[in-house]
């Protein structure tokens, strides 16, 4: 079951819900549409490799915004600080943004139940497209889980967005 926006706001105002900071213009019939932010990481090599840690630099992006160029992808943080323990947080591009061929997340929608931070999207263009700190580029929805919750304490718990992946873990974990 998917919430409305007035159960959206009721769950923020419980404390059921964080998202901070929070502007209740941007709640929808059920989702709530969240910023941009301004840190941006890269990979450093053309040629990614799974089974090792990938190098990375991260820098800030200015007023005049980030081109995306589409043979890359950039991990930005989100503004707010959002998640919840009582609900399931999955998020997707803006209509406005994907229609300028723009992804936000490449793929995990889904955010696990637990995990509250600012949040690491994976932006890919398909074309070259300028992006700007602070500008509306996705909408979170909220499910209600059925079941013991049992909630995120995953390899990415607690680490700054945005974090590069940490698959290569895997591989000299042997899992």
């Amino acid at each position: 079951m998917i919430l409305t926006g007035t159960a959206i706001s009721d769950a923020v105002e419980a404390g059921q819900i964080i998202i901070n900071p929070f502007d209740p213009s941007r709640i929808g019939p059920n989702s709530y549409d969240f910023q941009l932010g301004n840190r941006c990481r890269v990979y450093l090599n053309e040629e990614l490799d799974c089974a090792k840690e990938n190098a990375s630099e991260i820098f800030e992006i200015g007023p005049e915004g980030l081109l995306l160029n589409p043979t890359r992808i950039y991990l930005v943080n989100t503004i707010e600080r959002m998640g919840s323990t009582h609900f399931v947080p999955i998020f997707r591009g803006r209509s406005s943004v994907g229609r300028l061929g723009v992804f936000i997340n490449i793929t995990a929608d889904m955010i696990d139940i637990g995990s509250i931070g600012q949040w690491t999207l994976q932006l890919h263009a398909i074309a070259p497209v300028r992006v700007y700190p602070g500008m509306l580029i996705g909408q979170v929805t909220f499910w209600v889980p059925q079941g013991p919750i049992e909630l995120y304490s995953g390899k990415y718990s607690g680490l700054p967005s945005p974090a590069a992946s940490l698959l290569h873990r895997e591989f000299s974990e042997g899992v």
